[in-house]
């Protein structure tokens, strides 16, 4: 919790003043869900106390709210000295609340009386201590998830937040589940034993075997367990277009690692660094980059501590890499910055000592090469939630910036970031830029392009559709090319010529577009003859 906000300031600091940076903070918020009462009598229903933290935390989650996880939940019970059984009085919950940092907390309870299943929820809104109206949701037991995601609806509406969608389509998006496969889950997740976790997140994913929340539960339970092969068995189940795919490939990049499968983890690491630049994906590449004595090692933790200087691994990780390097000077100054954040840390004082005690040896760069180093350390926790908050707080900076400017302005500024974002091959960060910057130029022929380029390997119709858009306003060289690059992922050698020689008539040094004419010829070159007949 700390770490997240302190990462927020640390990376607004760089941007904008303290002033700025602490207007754009007031916009994200932390919302603790405590498990519900059980005032129903029927008996078995007891893991549903657990099942709306778990839901509710899901659905009401985004990149302005942060849901306080369950581990964290448990351990300030613990440090309250309350069971985790127990539920807290309000007086109790307000100062334990008010410890964790949460801006909002979720309670409530629920009954069922044989035939109707009904939940009643209250939000306590710590910053005005103001416990809103109930919110009650009701229908058979077997609509549980329904009535839940009713429940996060209406909540979400009195945190003052608009839902993405329509309420339909927000209900929508927890069916499909079976309410045992959900149970299940639910048990599997509170299990006491790594065996029992397992065999009833199994059970969960054999009863809804589309039930991606629990395959990435059971993956993660066997990455626990040490059981490398099965974490990467489970793990690859689900779908790269699944919005857990993300956290997925992190463990699976993990689970890989592990099992020294080195060229598998890189390629995990690889796929999520392109949707999301988080310095944790940086760190393990440049780790795995060690590993395989690859000279890329360097370049890549660098960036890891440039994305988040106040990581004392990061900084530790690359000191050893500079170390293996024969960079004495180098590695003492990053092991320096790295004591300052954890002066406890004992591998860095011991590797500092080392490298501190071979300069005054005066040991050449060669023998301090060959110096016994010890091993990087490796990002273990998945944490989109406090990257996408950085960024989110990031951009609230610049929109404050960008409040005065004229339309065109603050288009231009989204353009250029998405320009930059594409160049470093993050299409998805790139697609928001642009489409932002079309929301205040909807004529602009250089956003449509951008778009159409940042859609052409996820959606190549609508790829097609923004770069035709761009052309009607304007002829441009980005905007045939991607009409270029499509038609030739479709074998249209015609279509693709003509749009390529439209290019280079506007840019006939346009190197891209020299080059995808050369492909498309040589291409043209190895086909068979019009009318022969392949062997």
């Amino acid at each position: 919790m700390n770490f997240r906000r302190g990462l927020i300031l640390v990376f607004c600091c760089l941007l904008l003043s303290l002033t700025a940076v602490a207007q754009a903070h007031a916009g994200a918020q932390t919302l603790l869900v405590l498990p519900f009462d059980n005032a129903s009598r029927a008996p078995g229903l007891e893991w549903i106390s657990e099942s709306f933290p778990e839901l509710l935390g899901q659905r009401m989650a985004s990149p302005s709210t942060y849901v306080i996880s369950r581990d964290e939940r448990l351990l300030a019970f613990d440090r309250f000295g309350i069971p985790q059984t127990l539920h807290p009085s309000l007086a109790t919950l307000y100062r334990m609340a008010e410890q964790m940092d949460a801006d909002y907390v979720v309670i409530g309870h629920y009954t069922f009386d044989g035939n109707t299943f009904t939940a009643n929820a209250q939000l306590l809104d710590m910053k005005s201590l103001k416990l809103e109206p109930s919110v009650t949701a009701s229908g058979p037991l077997t609509t549980l998830m329904n009535i839940q995601s009713t429940l996060a609806w209406d909540l979400i509406g009195e945190m003052q937040r608009q839902p993405t969608g329509s309420k339909d389509e927000f209900l929508r998006a927890s069916s499909g589940i079976r309410l045992d496969a959900f149970e299940n889950y639910v048990r599997g997740i509170t299990a006491g034993t790594r065996q029992e976790k397992i065999n009833r997140l199994r059970e969960a994913n054999r009863l809804s075997p589309n039930y991606t929340r629990a395959t990435l539960a059971l993956g993660k339970a066997y990455l626990d367990n040490r059981d490398y092969d099965q974490a990467v068995n489970w793990l690859s189940r689900i779908p790269k277009n699944d919005p857990l795919a993300n956290e997925a490939s992190f463990d699976i990049g993990i689970a890989a690692f592990y099992r020294g499968d080195f060229e598998r983890s890189a390629e995990a690491f690889n796929f999520l660094l392109t949707r999301l630049p988080m310095p944790a994906i940086y760190n393990n590449l440049g780790v795995i980059a060690a590993r395989r004595g690859r000279k890329t090692e360097a370049d890549l933790l660098q960036k890891a501590v440039a994305a988040d200087p106040t990581d004392a691994d990061y900084r530790f990780n690359l000191s050893v890499a500079l170390a293996r390097g024969g960079d004495n000077a180098g590695a003492v100054r990053q092991l320096r910055d790295a004591q300052k954040t954890h002066p406890d840390d004992a591998e860095i004082k011991s590797l500092l000592d080392q490298l501190q005690g071979a300069a005054v040896s005066n040991v050449s760069h060669t023998q301090a090469a060959q110096l016994k180093l010890p091993m990087e350390r490796l990002k273990r926790t998945y944490d989109e939630t406090s990257y996408q908050q950085v960024a989110m707080e990031i951009e609230n900076v610049a929109e404050q910036r960008l409040a005065q400017a004229d339309p065109k302005t603050h288009a231009a500024y989204h353009l250029e970031r998405g320009r930059d974002l594409l160049n470093q091959g993050f299409a998805a960060q790139a697609e928001k830029q642009f489409r932002e910057a079309l929301q205040y130029d909807p004529n602009n022929a250089v956003g449509h392009a951008g778009l159409a380029r940042s859609l052409e390997s996820s959606d190549p119709a609508a790829s097609a559709r923004e770069a035709d858009a761009s052309l009607k306003l304007q002829s441009n060289v980005d905007a045939y090319l991607v009409v270029a690059r499509l038609a030739v992922a479709r074998k249209d050698t015609r279509k693709a010529n003509d749009a390529v020689d439209s290019a280079l008539k506007l840019e006939p040094a346009n190197s891209a577009a020299l080059a995808l004419k050369r492909s498309i010829e040589s291409k043209a070159g190895q086909a068979p003859p019009s009318g022969s007949t392949p062997e």
